[in-house]
Order: structure tokens, then C-alpha cells, then sequence
């Protein structure tokens, strides 16, 4: 498993399980699996509603906790300092962790413009030693800009829609200049990716699927990325991409798929 390295110092897993609409019941035991397959970072979040779930599987794992990064969110309905603060603890406790290595914003939700208080608490967080890190979420660079300027530590991450109908070329490079890696959140485009020409003839010349080509593409962009699958044979699947090595032809042509579409929305426009 490849780690990058935090502008804090700590390091994080390139690759993770996302469980995004994973659901509590189904949680525990994708975590387990995913562990067991080798994965050693899992991200989840307050609005996701399976912490209690994550938090069994990684009980349950014979995978020390010390070996695992773990990453949870607070959600925009918790803005706020000392309301960002309660969140934690209640995040840390469905969890059953006494501590995360990862806390980040979940959007900036600008309408609100309380996502640099909110900042703030994960500060006061980070300096408890119950969050090792802290980080952000679905921020264009102009957050991050007012983040650099009116608080005190740099977030350490951003994570983003990205895939390689959205490479996120301005996202990125900011991150790159200011230390802030970038992570990718629905990687495949929701599917997108499964059956496109370009990706599976790719895939074919390394004898690959579609959806390790792009899992790859990401790691050669220096992305984390964090798939999501409950289907033990695809978690097992995603992981199995550090033998692939894509040449310049293979980002060229992946490259042209850009086309600036998301599936998601904008953060500029969520509440």
C-alpha cells in the first residue's frame, strides 16, 4: 500500500474504501472484508449514517486500529463552532474510536458562511489529539483561499468530485502549490466509467478492467482515491492496480474524456 505524506507530517494510505450510501447493517462487514483484502483506510461521514456500523467492522478486524486511517465528516447541518464540537464527539462515539486521523468539512455550504468558524472547532480538535489531522471537503480554491487567510493551520486535504470527466485541474493544482493533497470521492463516475470504449480498450491492452484503469489514472496523479463497493469480489478488484503502469498514451487518452460534468453538485451551490 502506498502512503503519501501529509503537509502535518502524518501520513495517509493513497487508496481507501469509500461507503457512501453504504448502509449501517451492510457497513461492518464491507469493512471487514476490505481490511481483510488489504485495504488499511476507510472514509466515512456523519450524513452517511453508517459510523456505528464502520466502527464494528474495524472492532471486529484483526487489523490493529494504529494500521487503519480513518476519516469521518461533519455535515452542513452542524456549522458552527461549539455545534461542530458536539458533532465530533458524536461522531467519535457511533464510531467507538478514541480518536480519528481524519476530520473534514463536508462542503463548504457558502450560503451558511460558517465554514470558517466551523474550521475553527476542527482546529481545536486537532490540538486535542482526537482528530490527528484536519482537512476539508468539496472546496473551490476561493474557500481554501479564505480558510489560508483567516485561520491558523492549513487544511491537509481537500476531497472532491473527480474522475476523469472532472479532473479537477484548478482543484488540484492549488492543493499542489499550497501542501493540501487531493482526494477523489465517486472516482468511477458513479458507474460511468464501467463500459466506456476508451477505458476498456485500455484496460484490454493491460488486461484490466475499466475500473482499475481509473483507479490507476488516479494514482499516477498523486489523487487518493477511495472507491466504494459492498460486493466483496469488486473491493478485492479495486485494490488489485498497483501493477498497473499507464504510459502517455493511456493519460492522453484518458485526458480527453474531460469534460467538466459532475454528478454531483457544485459547492457553491449547496446549502
Amino acid at each position: 500500500m502506498i502512503s503519501l505524506t501529509l503537509n502535518d507530517g502524518r501520513l495517509i494510505p493513497q487508496f481507501g474504501l469509500g461507503v457512501y450510501k453504504v448502509a449501517d447493517a451492510l457497513a461492518a462487514d464491507t469493512v471487514q472484508v476490505a481490511l481483510d483484502a488489504g485495504y488499511r483506510h476507510v472514509d466515512t461521514a456523519a450524513l452517511y449514517e453508517n459510523e456505528v456500523g464502520v466502527g464494528q467492522g474495524l472492532a471486529r478486524s484483526a487489523v490493529l486500529r494504529e494500521d487503519v486511517f480513518v476519516t469521518t465528516k461533519v455535515w452542513n447541518d452542524r456549522h458552527g463552532y461549539d455545534e461542530t464540537l458536539r458533532a465530533f464527539d458524536e461522531s467519535l462515539a457511533k464510531l467507538g474510536l478514541d480518536y480519528v486521523d481524519l476530520y473534514l468539512i463536508h462542503w463548504p455550504a457558502p450560503k451558511q458562511d460558517r465554514y470558517v468558524e466551523t474550521y475553527r472547532a476542527l482546529e481545536a480538535i486537532r490540538t486535542s489529539g482526537r482528530a490527528r489531522s484536519i482537512g476539508v471537503s468539496n472546496f473551490h480554491p476561493h474557500h481554501l483561499e479564505r480558510l489560508r487567510n483567516e485561520t491558523d493551520v492549513v487544511p491537509v486535504l481537500n476531497q472532491v468530485e473527480l474522475h476523469p470527466w472532472l479532473p479537477q485541474t484548478g482543484v488540484r493544482a492549488y492543493g499542489a502549490a499550497h501542501g493540501i493533497l487531493t482526494e477523489a470521492w465517486s472516482p468511477l463516475a458513479r458507474g460511468r466509467a464501467i463500459g466506456n470504449e476508451t477505458l476498456d480498450a485500455i484496460g484490454a491492452k493491460h488486461g484490466k478492467s475499466a475500473a482499475q484503469i481509473v483507479i490507476a489514472w488516479h494514482l499516477a496523479l498523486g489523487n487518493v482515491v477511495i472507491p466504494k463497493s459492498v460486493t466483496p469480489a469488486r473491493i478485492r478488484a479495486n485494490i488489485d492496480v498497483f501493477d498497473i503502469s499507464l504510459d502517455s498514451d493511456d493519460l492522453a487518452a484518458i485526458a480527453r474524456l474531460g469534460s467538466g460534468e459532475r454528478t454531483g453538485k457544485d459547492p457553491d451551490d449547496l446549502d
